[in-house]
C-alpha cells in the first residue's frame, strides 16, 4: 500500500491524506513531501531524520515573514536596556551576559528546533513501534517474515511523517510566539533572551495601548524569564526531563488503531484527522504519567507565577501595565501556542493551571521576607515551594520568617509542662502571700 501510494498508483488521494496529517496539500508541497518519504524508505538506520522538521518549519515560518528593520531594532534594544535596569530593582538575579536577540520567525524555528525534537522523539518512536507491532501481529503467518523485513521501512516513513508534522507545528508557532519564554519552557540555551519584533507588533495591535509600553512590558517578562533559568541552571533540565518522562509513557491504543484501519475510507480522511487531533489513538495516562504531569504543572505554575509577580513589580512605572498583564493572562487561559503545540505532539498541555495561586504566593513571600530570600528558593529543587504551598502559603512563610520555629519551641515547652503536671512533678502554686506552702 505504501509503495502504491508513493508511486501515485494507489486509491488514496494524497492531498486528503496530507490534510488529515496536518501537512500542506498544495501540489508543490505534496511533491516535496513524497520525495522526502521516498528518501525515508531507502534510508538506513532506525533513527529519525529531524532535518525534515527543520526544513518544514522554516518553510512555513518564512511565509509572511518580515525582516527586522533598523528602526524596530533600535527601539527594542532601548526597551530591553530599560527593562534590565527595572529588573535590577525587582529581582536578586544578576543581569544577562549577552544582549537579548531579535529574531525573525524563521530564525526562531532554527534556534528552538533542537529542543522540540528532543521533546517529540519519544512519542515518534512510540508511534512507529506501535504501527510495526500491529502490522506484525495482525498479518497472516505467511506474510509475517516479509513484514518484519519491512519494519525498518515503516519506522522510517512513520518517523519522517512525524518529523514533517512537527515542523509544521513549530512553523505555525513561529507566527504566534512573541518571545523566547512565551512557551513557558526554556527553548534557548544558556539563558538567552529573545524577542520576535514582528509578533510583538501583532500582539499590540488590538490592545489600544501605546506600542512602546507593550514592547517594554514584554521585554521585562522575557528578560525575567531568561534571568531565572540562567540563575537556576537545574531548572531547564528539570522541566525537560519531566516532559520527556511523560512522553516516554505514551502508548498507542492498538485496538482503536485496528478498528480505524478496518473502517478506513481512502476517499474520506475526516475520521483519521479526528482520531489524531482528539488523541483517540493514545491510551489513558498511567500512574507514572500522572505523577510526572503533576510535577510539571506545579513547576510551570511556579515559573510563570514568579515571572508575573516580578514583572508587575518591575513595571509599576508603566501606566497601562495592568491592562497588558490581563491581555497576557487571557491569551494564556484561552489556550496559547504552547498548549496547542504540545497537545498535538505529545498529548500534553503546558497550561499553568495554578498560575494565579502561584503569583499570589510569590507576592506574599516577597512581602514577608523580601526579594533576596524569595529568589533564594530557586537555588535547589528541594527547597522550591510545592503544590501544598500553593494551597496554603502561610506554612511556607512561617518557615521562612522563623515564626514556625518559635511556635514549635513554645509548643514543646507546653508539652513538657503538661507531662510534668500529669506525673505530679510540677511544684504547687505559691500561696496568696507569695510564699511557698509547706510540704510543697
Amino acid at each position: 500500500m505504501l509503495r502504491e501510494l508513493l508511486s501515485g498508483a494507489g486509491g488514496i488521494d494524497p492531498s486528503k491524506l496530507a490534510g488529515a496529517a496536518g501537512l500542506p496539500n498544495d501540489p508543490a508541497s505534496l511533491a516535496a513531501i513524497f520525495s522526502q518519504l521516498q528518501q525515508a524508505m531507502s534510508r538506513g538506520g532506525d533513527g529519525i531524520d529531524w532535518s525534515l522538521a527543520l526544513r518544514q518549519g522554516e518553510e512555513r515560518a518564512a511565509s509572511g515573514q518580515q525582516q527586522v528593520t533598523a528602526e524596530a531594532r533600535a527601539r527594542l534594544d532601548q526597551a530591553m536596556q530599560v527593562a534590565s535596569l527595572w529588573l535590577d530593582e525587582a529581582v536578586d538575579f544578576s543581569a544577562l551576559p549577552d544582549t537579548p536577540e531579535l529574531l525573525t520567525r524563521r530564525a526562531w524555528v532554527a534556534a528552538t528546533m533542537p529542543v522540540w525534537t528532543q521533546l517529540a522523539e519519544p512519542v515518534a518512536l512510540s508511534i512507529s513501534d506501535s504501527l510495526t507491532r500491529v502490522m506484525s501481529e495482525q498479518a497472516p503467518e505467511e506474510l509475517r517474515s516479509m513484514i518484519q523485513g519491512a519494519s525498518q521501512m515503516v519506522r522510517g516513513i512513520g518517523g519522517a511523517l512525524f518529523a514533517m508534522q512537527l515542523g509544521q507545528v513549530v512553523g505555525q508557532l513561529a507566527t504566534e510566539v512573541v518571545s523566547g519564554g512565551d512557551i513557558g519552557i526554556p527553548l534557548h540555551k544558556d539563558g538567552r533572551a529573545a524577542l520576535l519584533p514582528q509578533n510583538v507588533a501583532a500582539f499590540g495591535e488590538g490592545l489600544d495601548i501605546p506600542s512602546d509600553q507593550v514592547e517594554l512590558y514584554l521585554s521585562v517578562r522575557e528578560i525575567a524569564h531568561a534571568r531565572l533559568f540562567r540563575h537556576a541552571r537545574w531548572l531547564r533540565l528539570h522541566l525537560i526531563s519531566a516532559i520527556t518522562a511523560f512522553a516516554r509513557g505514551i502508548d498507542i491504543d492498538t485496538d482503536r488503531l485496528e478498528q480505524l484501519a478496518e473502517t478506513f475510507d481512502p476517499t474520506n480522511t475526516d475520521e483519521l484527522r479526528e482520531a489524531v487531533v482528539n488523541g483517540a489513538l493514545i491510551r489513558p495516562k498511567s500512574e507514572s504519567q500522572d505523577a510526572a504531569l503533576g510535577r510539571l504543572e506545579t513547576t510551570l505554575a511556579l515559573v510563570e507565577g514568579w515571572v508575573d509577580a516580578v514583572t508587575a513589580d518591575a513595571t509599576t512605572r508603566l501606566p497601562r501595565s495592568d491592562a497588558i498583564a490581563e491581555s497576557i493572562r487571557r491569551r494564556r487561559a484561552s489556550g496559547g501556542p504552547a498548549e496547542s503545540a504540545l497537545a498535538t505532539l505529545v498529548g500534553l498541555e503546558l497550561r499553568p493551571r495554578r498560575l494565579r495561586d502561584a503569583a499570589a504566593m510569590w507576592r506574599a513571600i516577597t512581602e514577608a521576607v523580601g526579594v533576596e530570600a524569595r529568589d533564594a528558593l530557586w537555588a535547589h529543587p528541594d527547597i522550591l515551594p510545592t503544590a501544598a504551598d500553593l494551597d496554603d502559603p502561610s506554612s511556607l512563610i512561617a518557615r521562612l520568617t522563623g515564626t514556625e520555629t518559635a511556635r514549635s519551641e513554645a509548643d514543646d515547652e507546653f508539652d513538657q509542662a503538661l507531662e510534668e503536671l500529669l506525673r505530679g512533678e510540677t511544684p504547687a502554686a505559691p500561696s496568696e502571700d507569695g510564699e511557698e506552702p509547706s510540704g510543697a
